[in-house]
């Protein structure tokens, strides 16, 4: 989707880190956008930053986790600018716990909002985009753990290994009605992720609940040193107007990945392949392939 310009976009998380970033950067670029936050504190704010700038640009508060409601805000996007193009699934929390430290709520919690949030969108919201017929880009929020894992943040992780899959199955299927998919895969940004606790629901806290709050205040150090999210939002717009699959935002982990690549490569047994599995691989490598070259002559 190369001209933005007048087109519509839904970005839940928005009114803050990355989604506010992104938010600004398509308001620049001409977009009309529909911010969506839970925090009506952070929703404030962003109505504060955008204050007097235009009529362009929408507030909604809403649960990615509460279907109806986020059906509802797919609704009233379409009342207020008549269609939508761009969905950005945007929202995300962490829990800075390793695997076998996390609790039941911990894990819970953080699957229906990381990943199961995200299909909640695309269900959603895609019927509206694919209802005008013009095409569009929907943007999935993952990270550089959907790439590379760390010992910390299992559940985190886990959530965005999940996403990245989900975005590069829907490119596929989606590739049909001229849809582009691109899985957003940033490294450490000035956000407040590190404020994830204050919106844990209650009946969440249980007697195995704790927080390091050594820790998490060292995190909120930490983040101060990282891209500003304006940036991220730049190279999300890109991204959207070149239809990649990977967006890539920081190139301090490029080493990283490679030295994966390599060893899931090096990984492969050294024999020849069994004949008859290869022809039903080959049969599957070439559906998606057609698509891939039906992606690459649309962009």
């Amino acid at each position: 989707m190369k001209d933005v310009n007048n087109k519509v976009a839904f970005i839940t998380g928005g009114a803050s880190g990355v989604g506010l970033g992104m938010a600004r950067v398509f308001h620049k670029a001409g977009m009309r956008v529909m911010i969506a936050d839970i925090r009506p504190e952070f929703l404030d704010e962003a109505r504060a930053a955008f204050a007097g700038q235009s009529d362009a640009v929408r507030f909604i508060q809403v649960d990615i986790t509460d279907r109806r409601a986020l059906t509802a805000a797919a609704e009233a996007t379409v009342k207020a600018f008549g269609k939508v193009h761009v969905l950005c699934n945007n929202a995300g929390i962490n829990i800075f716990k390793t695997v076998e430290d996390t609790t039941y709520s911990d894990w819970d919690w953080i699957v229906a909002i990381n990943l199961t949030g995200v299909f909640n969108g695309v269900k959603s919201f895609v019927p509206h985009i694919r209802a005008h017929g013009e095409g569009g880009h929907i943007v999935n929020t993952a990270s550089m753990a959907a790439l590379a894992a760390g010992p910390s943040a299992g559940a985190y992780t886990a959530t965005k290994f999940g996403v990245r899959g989900l975005s590069e199955s829907l490119r596929l299927s989606l590739a049909q009605y001229h849809i582009g998919v691109s899985v957003l895969c940033p490294g450490l940004v000035n956000s407040r992720i590190y404020k994830t606790e204050e919106l844990r629901p209650e009946n969440l806290y249980g007697e195995d609940y704790r927080v390091d709050t050594e820790f998490m205040q060292r995190l909120e150090q930490v983040h101060q040193i990282g891209m500003d999210p304006i940036e991220v939002g730049e190279k999300v717009l890109r991204g959207i107007q070149r239809n990649d699959l990977f967006i890539l935002s920081h190139p301090d982990h490029k080493e990283e990945v490679q030295i994966l690549c390599d060893e899931i490569v090096a990984s492969f047994p050294d024999e020849p392949p069994e004949p008859r599995r290869m022809e039903f691989e080959k049969m599957r490598r070439k559906a998606a392939d057609e698509i891939k070259d039906r992606i690459k002559s649309d962009s």
